[in-house]
């Protein structure tokens, strides 16, 4: 167990006849992540969950406590009472608006001063067990949690580090402060150091500071995250873009119906022509068109070189060696003998079939 202090700030308060003070339903504190000094010095933040902090027995725990006019220096029990209490919580305490709140009464004449002075922020002093475990609250980051709190008194303090108007909001400013004197800070101010300078802050301050660094950490870990998958979605668009036009070019190039029909009907004349030249003994399987066409040709003439001519060439050559063995009657085994030179006459045919291949395409482009 370890002795903790919580502020709050007292805003209505109104005098009895007897000339006490009344202060009906105050927020004494709320959930969230706080700094709290250790005693080395050093700062822990500290989570109120309101789990804990709303449980039955913390909240019952606010009922009938002494008001002290700052912290004691010890726990305020039956044989200190006289010593330092100077009013009383009432047995009112209830959460709402997730807040903690009692109604108390001042009786002491000397701390009523204070209080209509200025002295006007509240510190709960209670008791916790704290428990070494990270995590975040509220966009806030903690180290430790607060569990099994008991509230032992409620002090009435001078404003704190965190100052009159974070109070006034009403937002809990947790230090292990006690009085004025104590907030002199002194090298255990926690230190910031922006642009190489070190400046000694508030631990509130320091607090936001850290838990709006760590946001803006994971926001750029989220950019760059964004940033990686925008580019492998931008590489798989590109391999989808691709394979779309494969598949395009596929479709178009791919044959279907009577389409189909002829080029097959095409290529059985084809490799029939050819045995007339090339015997039937001739493997065809896996040769191309031209290929096929080119054998024929160099059958006819050993001299003749495919390289560089077109393919329209080629079929023209191809139309007239088969246009002369259906005249001549070549064969497999045997060569044409005619007076004409059969290279001239080749040459003539083959302008021959080009023309009647234009011709036919006119034809057809004319329909």
């Amino acid at each position: 167990m370890v002795i903790r202090y919580d502020k709050a700030f007292i805003q209505d308060f109104k005098e009895t006849d007897e000339g006490y003070l009344t202060i009906t339903a105050c927020p004494i504190t709320r959930p969230g992540v706080f700094p709290y000094r250790r005693t080395d010095g050093g700062l822990s933040m500290e989570a109120k969950l309101p789990d804990e902090l709303f449980s039955k027995t913390t909240v019952l725990s606010a009922n009938a406590k002494p008001m002290t006019d700052d912290h004691p220096t010890e726990p305020v029990t039956a044989a200190n009472y006289n010593k330092y209490s100077k009013g009383m919580t009432h047995n009112d305490a209830h959460v709402l608006d997730n807040k903690l709140l009692v109604s108390f009464t001042i009786t002491d004449a000397e701390t009523i001063k204070k209080i209509n002075d200025g002295k006007r922020e509240l510190s709960i002093g209670f008791q916790a067990d704290v428990t070494k475990e990270t995590g975040v609250y509220n966009g806030m980051q903690y180290d430790s949690v607060q569990r099994n709190m008991q509230i032992n008194h409620i002090a009435i303090v001078d404003e704190g580090r965190a100052g009159h108007e974070v109070a006034i909001r009403g937002d809990s400013a947790a230090f292990m402060i006690d009085t004025k004197d104590k907030q002199t800070g002194g090298s255990n101010m926690p230190k910031l150091i922006i642009d190489s300078k070190e400046y000694e802050v508030d631990p509130v301050v320091k607090a936001n500071y850290d838990a709006m660094q760590a946001k803006l950490d994971a926001a750029e870990q989220r950019s760059s995250n964004v940033e990686k998958v925008e580019g492998e979605r931008d590489a798989l668009q590109s391999q989808v873009d691709n394979l779309t036009k494969e598949l395009q070019t596929a479709k178009e190039n791919s044959l279907t119906g009577d389409a189909l029909d002829k080029r097959v009907q095409a290529r059985v004349e084809l490799v029939s022509a050819a045995k007339k030249f090339l015997g039937d003994s001739v493997d065809l399987v896996g040769k191309t068109d031209r290929q096929i066409k080119e054998a024929v040709i160099t059958k006819t003439n050993s001299n003749f070189k495919g390289d560089g001519k077109s393919d329209d060439y080629i079929n023209a050559y191809f139309d007239s060696m088969t246009a002369m063995a259906t005249e001549k009657g070549f064969t497999a085994s045997a060569v044409f003998n005619d007076a004409k030179d059969k290279d001239k006459e080749a040459e003539e045919d083959i302008e021959k079939q080009k023309n009647n291949r234009l011709n036919m395409n006119k034809k057809k482009e004319g329909k």
